[in-house]
């Protein structure tokens, strides 16, 4: 799967998702950045908050 990047306006977060497995566990890999693992151990997404002082707005507008 490629990488796809969705942007929750809401919560000023994005979210990068690796795969489309389902999510078994969560963790914060470092101060509110939280990782998503499926069973097998593997990296399934990323969600990383404060996005719009991060990203591009145009990034941002196109994951909407």
């Amino acid at each position: 799967m490629k990488p796809k990047l969705e942007y929750d306006a809401a919560a000023d977060a994005a979210y990068i998702r690796f795969s489309t497995e389902p999510v078994l566990e969560t963790e914060e890999a470092s101060k509110g950045i939280m990782l998503d693992y499926d069973r097998d151990g593997r990296i399934v997404g990323l969600e990383v908050p404060n996005e719009s002082t991060n990203l591009p707005a145009a990034a941002l507008e196109d994951a909407a």
